[in-house]
């Protein structure tokens, strides 16, 4: 029934009423025809059982005779009744005797005769009737009728009811559309009202009330319900307007705290990239970079600022802002003059923000202008309250950054500034850590080189005390005796020669630890022909040797021009170049090159300099590092690890630097740089020159060895001195004492340092209690350690090393003869 609500009400109300009409009338007509076929069915039953009973009554005779004509005859008269279908005769037995069929009927005739009776079957009436004659049945008959006569009167009736039914309904239609009036038109004219309410939204307006029916109360329901409404909406209006302020002012904030983030995030962003850099430039650049891609900007730059020539120069650019800048002659290292404008009020710490730089008549926002650019800030980068740069952003647009990204900006230059400071800070840092770990390497080589030369100098001591007498008198001996064969000569020659080979060998061992001995004479060393003697001197170890296993070494010389000499011991820096040509041609076992060079430095201050460089294997960073250490070495077996050490060590004592560039597979450069000193025309050759030996001495010689004592005693005595040789401290300081009692004083003191109970410096110190004047020579293995250390004793007038050689002891004795110590406290020499 969808359909039926769809509906306007009007023609609902009318087929209401047209339904209503048509279905009482449809219920009476069919109440009719039920009561006409049923009472058709009964006047049909009737007149048929009557038919039978007289067709039973015209055919007994011809039943009871069995005259079948007869009966059959009595049957056709049957052909008048239109409605008869079909008629038998059945016999007593129940045989059918005579039967009727209209002409066209197709009758199935039931198979013997039932009782009395009627019945409606399939369309047709069955009537039974008995058949008595005198009493007594003879027979059934049976008659079959259609029911045409009741249908015809049923069309009848339709047609009639048909058209009863038309008239009623258009007499209900005319008076519908009349009756419908007073309940359809209050009704849509609520409808109507209801529907201008809801197209135009204007709830003041209000429904007519049309009676004070159920309609009229309707109406006054929807005029309170429009009235609540309007009240409602009125409220809601204002609420509205009042959450849609709430709500843009939402947005806004929205909006701000939005831009706030992501400039807050874009900040972390920065602020995170610079801490993970240590320098300026990448520092700048990766702020610039994010500038230009999220702020963003068409123009950013750092400069930074000199505040001596009160000027900016260009430190980093954006790479979108290239182009740009080299337009405008802003690239890095380009100057900007700071005038009375921005950039003056940026650098004292401002931010300085111009949002139309088209009529600002200065340089700079100028120069700005001709590439397309009208908006400016320029952030300073602060740090301790000074500004060290500036951070500087333009947009081609005027009045194009907000407040908010001024202050981003602002926030993002003290962010900057600390990031730089930190990075210059970490450089410092960088730079104090190098310096302070090359100094504590230094120190720790020092100190490694120190142990080493305390523990060689102790050999040195044993040796120098063994050969002491060997040394005095094999110099004796080829001094004192002229009727020696020339083969003992030869011999003695030949230990003298190896005497002072081993004590040359026992003062390389301090080599590579001792500073430069203050009584060494520093003479002009020319560079040039030192080098050329070296390579003369070596020319077996790098050319010769190495051609008996098959390999060349070609040598090439570099040697520069007027090249300033230098103040040295040659016979030092001799030694020193001979074992870096050594290790040279130890690191090409199958040949190469060899270069020397010699070259004047181009820095400040001005050095002399000379390289040894050959195309071996070269040396790693840890053996580079450690190839000065004494006793390390790379060549196993064969080598002592003392060349280097002992080349180290010659340098320090001659104020010079040693280099070392060595890459593995590219050869080593071995490269020894010393000051340029200046020379005066009277810088002696360090020569010492022999005093004349005195006629006769009177010495005292205080040692703990033997040995040391009778080679001393032979050769001084051979020399025409008077020895008195005592065998420890004590007993020389009784000796001293006992001959000055006697009148008989000794004229020079010769005490050994290190002996038992009293050591040679107590020796000293009491003699020289007793007689100031008297000279103090002190002979001890320790001498070049002493020397080179500055640990001469106080006493002490001369100290003279271990083995002893005559012409030194003769040198002594005429110095200290012919200027004998004052009478004060003697300083030693």
């Amino acid at each position: 029934m969808s359909w039926l609500q769809d509906l306007p009400i009007r023609r609902k109300l009318t087929f209401v009423i047209l339904a209503t009409c048509a279905a009482v009338l449809l219920a009476a007509c069919a109440a009719v025809a039920i009561y006409e076929v049923f009472d058709f069915r009964r006047a049909l039953a009737r007149d048929a059982t009557v038919l039978a009973d007289i067709l039973g009554r015209n055919t007994r005779g011809a039943l009871a005779f069995q005259d079948e004509n007869a009966a059959r005859e009595t049957l056709m008269a049957l052909q008048s009744e239109p409605h008869v279908t079909a008629a038998a005769l059945y016999d007593q037995a129940g045989n059918r005797f005579a039967d009727y069929e209209r002409t066209g009927a197709h009758v199935l005739f039931p198979s013997h005769g039932e009782g009395d009776g009627y019945r409606f079957t399939r369309g047709y009436l069955d009537v039974f009737h008995a058949v008595f004659l005198n009493g007594k049945r003879i027979g059934i008959l049976y008659l079959q009728m259609d029911l045409d006569g009741i249908y015809a009167r049923l069309g009848l009736l339709a047609g009639i009811a048909s058209l009863v039914l038309l008239g009623a309904l258009l007499i209900a239609l005319l008076l519908s559309t009349w009756l419908q009036r007073p309940i359809s038109q209050p009704i849509l004219a609520l409808a109507e009202t209801a529907q201008s309410i809801t197209k135009r939204k204007d709830y003041s307006v209000r429904a007519a009330r049309q009676g004070k029916n159920e309609i009229g109360r309707l109406t006054d329901a929807f005029n309170e319900m429009v009235a609540g409404i309007q009240e409602r909406e009125s409220t809601l209006h204002a609420t509205n307007a009042v959450l849609q302020a709430e709500i843009a002012e939402r947005k806004e904030a929205e909006n701000k705290v939005q831009a706030q983030l992501a400039r807050l995030a874009q900040l972390h962003h920065i602020t995170r990239a610079t801490g993970e850099r240590q320098d300026l430039k990448s520092i700048f650049q990766v702020v610039i970079r994010s500038l230009e891609d999220h702020l963003p900007v068409d123009f950013g730059c750092i400069c930074l600022y000199d505040q001596a020539g009160h000027s900016l120069t260009v430190t980093s650019v954006g790479i979108r802002s290239e182009p740009l800048a080299t337009s405008l002659a802003l690239t890095e290292r380009s100057p900007i003059p700071i005038d009375q404008n921005g950039l003056s009020r940026c650098v004292r710490g401002q931010l300085v923000y111009e949002p139309d730089i088209t009529d600002v008549a200065f340089p700079f926002p100028q120069r700005l202008v001709r590439g397309g650019l009208h908006s400016l800030v320029a952030a300073p980068l602060l740090v301790e309250s000074k500004v060290f740069g500036v951070l500087i952003a333009a947009r081609r647009e005027p009045n194009s950054f907000s407040s908010g990204e001024c202050e981003f900006l602002k926030q993002l230059s003290e962010h900057v500034a600390l990031a730089a400071h930190q990075a210059q800070l970490y450089g410092a840092l960088q730079q104090a850590y190098d310096d302070l770990r090359q100094t504590q390497q230094a120190v720790m080589q020092q100190e490694r080189l120190r142990a080493l030369g305390q523990m060689a100098s102790g050999i040195a001591h044993d040796i120098n005390n063994a050969i002491s007498p060997v040394t005095l008198y094999t110099e004796s001996l080829l001094e004192t005796e002229p009727g020696l064969s020339t083969r003992a000569r030869d011999y003695l020659t030949t230990i003298q020669h190896a005497m002072d080979d081993v004590a040359q060998t026992v003062s390389r061992m301090r080599e590579f630890y001792r500073q430069r001995e203050p009584q060494l004479s520093l003479v002009p060393v020319d560079l040039n022909r030192l080098a050329l003697q070296v390579v003369n001197l070596t020319r077996v170890r790098w050319s010769d040797m190495p051609l008996q296993n098959g390999a060349v070494i070609q040598l090439r010389t570099e040697f520069a021009e007027n090249l300033p000499p230098i103040l040295g011991v040659e016979s030092e820096l001799r030694e020193a170049f001979t074992n870096l040509i050594f290790n040279a041609v130890d690191a090409m076992p199958q040949g190469g090159v060899l270069t020397l060079r010699t070259f004047k430095t181009a820095g400040t201050p001005h050095q002399t300099a000379i390289e040894v460089t050959d195309t071996g294997a070269g040396m790693d960073d840890d053996t580079r590092r450690r190839c000065l250490e004494p006793f390390f070495t790379t060549k196993g077996e064969r080598g002592t690890g003392l060349g280097l050490a002992m080349v180290y060590g010659t340098v320090q004592r001659h104020g010079a630097e040693i280099e070392i560039d060595s890459a593995p597979g590219r050869g080593t450069t071995m490269r020894l740089l010393f000051p340029i000193p200046v020379i005066s025309a009277d810088t002696g050759t360090g020569i010492l020159i022999s005093a004349p030996v005195p006629t006769r001495l009177r010495l005292l010689i205080a040692d703990d060895d033997p040995l040391i004592i009778k080679s001393l005693r032979d050769t001084l005595e051979s020399d025409g001195h008077e020895v008195i040789a005592v065998g420890g401290g004590q007993a020389a300081i009784d000796t001293f004492r006992e001959a000055r009692q006697n009148g008989r004083p000794f004229a020079l003191v010769i005490t050994d340092l290190g002996m038992p109970y009293v050591d040679g410096r107590k020796v000293a110190s009491a003699i020289k209690a007793e007689s100031p004047s008297t000279p103090v020579v002190m002979l001890t293995g320790w001498g070049e350690r002493m020397t080179a250390d500055g640990d001469i004793p106080p006493h002490v007038d001369r100290v003279l090393s271990k083995p002893p050689k005559l012409r030194e002891l003769r040198t002594a004795f005429a110095d200290l003869t012919a200027n004998p110590p004052s009478t004060g406290m003697s300083a030693g020499t």
